[in-house]
């Protein structure tokens, strides 16, 4: 494949990204972008990407999860907290399932950019270019603000780098302590609706009260009272990720310095194309979505480009069927892996499949729907004798009303109350947190399978 240039994508055929009709104003922020830091840097990629090849030998669980994409309009501190504290109250909860740790992987600090169904959208007989994500253009249906943007490159950076800091500090300042991280989760259990998750809940307090008992708190535990959070966005405008791309003075390599793991969506995954080839000369851990249209052949030549020395936790294959097609698709890419003896990480999206249209005329999804797809993933990996090593969802700290169902049992009348995203439905905080209650009871049981499976 030749040695790999950071420009080389540039060579290969693009798609789901804009024309700039700027062309000098573009070259300028690209260079600005160059001279600034990177958001991340290379030894804390390294270390990802250690915890996701434990992740894919069963001995940890990869929690990916945050907003659908990120909002210039809508950075608040508040929501970036929100959004941390529910990651780690489901962090917790799937730990005590699994008894492994959780590997904490946001969806933030670049999710700017989305994919588009259709390169343009009608309203009232008007046709404009698709909107595309804050890094690129403007929600508002007019000519103007649907025209690519350079400059927000650069406000997407800083906002980037603002939500790291304050996700740093959350991490490492006491505000991760596990007593209370369990406390805000007893509060959602305490809910006469969330009852049946209460029993989980009184055997994590057991656990965390005899750890107290023994000595075991945070002022004599540091791992207690901190927590290792990664971010990871689709890279999916390559100008920024090329701009922010470093060599790594430690090893000589070639590092993403946009996120700590990157992605390739379902539509950039061409094996020839522009993503594939700026993806492949990265050392970051890399995502690869796969959809009902990814065939085994092609998955082969993904993972030779992507993976090549076959190193765990460099490539996470992340399903995304949609309940009722889990065993339709995902045995057949099983097969594909084995036959390659890939080393890989499975986790599962089951909120791209699942976006339906509602009565009420709103883009949702099911909360029923995504829990059967995970269950069908679990079910699959069981029956195949391979790992489900973890899940990825689109999802928020706020109490939005944009997927129906759960606990709270949001209607497809309520949609109008909160709905707020830009692009796709987001599970509020409480239907994250039972789904992580759901996921929880999956690892359990799978995990009692194995240990009397053993004993036999």
């Amino acid at each position: 494949m030749g040695e790999w240039q950071k420009t080389g994508w540039r060579e290969k055929p693009r798609v789901q990204m804009p024309d700039y009709t700027d062309a000098e104003a573009l070259k300028r922020v690209e260079t600005r972008l160059a001279s600034y830091p990177p958001l991340v840097f290379a030894g804390e990629a390294r270390r990802l990407r250690a915890s996701l090849g434990q992740a894919a030998r069963g001995e940890a669980f990869l929690l990916q999860g945050g907003d659908c994409a990120e909002s210039f309009a809508e950075f608040r501190a508040d929501n970036i907290r929100d959004t941390f504290k529910v990651l780690l109250q489901m962090a917790m909860v799937l730990t005590y399932g699994a008894k492994v740790p959780v590997v904490k992987v946001g969806r933030m600090a670049g999710q700017f950019a989305k994919p588009r169904s259709a390169p343009t959208e009608v309203k009232d007989g008007l046709e404009l270019p698709s909107y595309r994500g804050d890094i690129i253009n403007e929600l508002a249906f007019t000519p103007e603000a649907r025209i690519p943007d350079p400059e927000k490159m650069m406000q997407a950076y800083t906002q980037a780098a603002a939500t790291l800091n304050l996700l740093r500090a959350f991490s490492t300042g006491g505000f991760a302590d596990v007593h209370r991280v369990h406390a805000w989760t007893l509060g959602f259990t305490d809910r006469e609706e969330a009852e049946k998750y209460r029993d989980m809940a009184n055997r994590i307090q057991d656990t965390l009260d005899f750890m107290a008992a023994a000595g075991m708190t945070a002022e004599t535990q540091h791992e207690l009272g901190t927590v290792d959070f990664y971010t990871s966005h689709e890279a999916l405008l390559l100008e920024y990720e090329e701009a922010l791309t470093r060599v790594d003075s430690t090893t000589g390599q070639w590092i993403a310095g946009s996120g700590h793991m990157i992605w390739i969506g379902d539509r950039t995954r061409q094996p020839d194309g522009a993503h594939v080839e700026f993806c492949r000369g990265v050392t970051n851990p890399i995502g690869l979505k796969c959809g009902p249209s990814t065939s085994a052949d092609d998955l082969k030549v993904l993972m030779a480009k992507l993976n090549p020395k076959n190193e765990a936790g460099r490539l996470t294959l992340i399903a995304r069927f949609g309940a009722g097609k889990v065993g339709e698709h995902l045995p057949r890419l099983i097969r594909a892996v084995r036959e390659e003896g890939a080393q890989v990480l499975w986790s599962c999206d089951p909120m791209h499949g699942n976006t339906i249209k509602s009565s009420s005329g709103y883009k949702t999804r099911p909360f029923e729907s995504v829990l059967r797809e995970v269950q069908e993933f679990f079910a699959i990996h069981n029956a195949e004798g391979t790992i489900p090593g973890g899940v990825h969802f689109e999802m928020t700290g706020q109490d939005v009303t944009e997927c129906t169902g759960g606990v709270r049992a949001v209607s497809d009348e309520d949609l109008s109350d909160r709905y707020h995203t830009a692009c796709d439905p987001r599970l509020n905080a409480s239907q994250a947190l039972e789904l992580a209650f759901l996921v929880a009871e999956e690892l359990s049981a799978r995990r009692e399978r194995k240990a009397a499976a053993a004993a036999v």
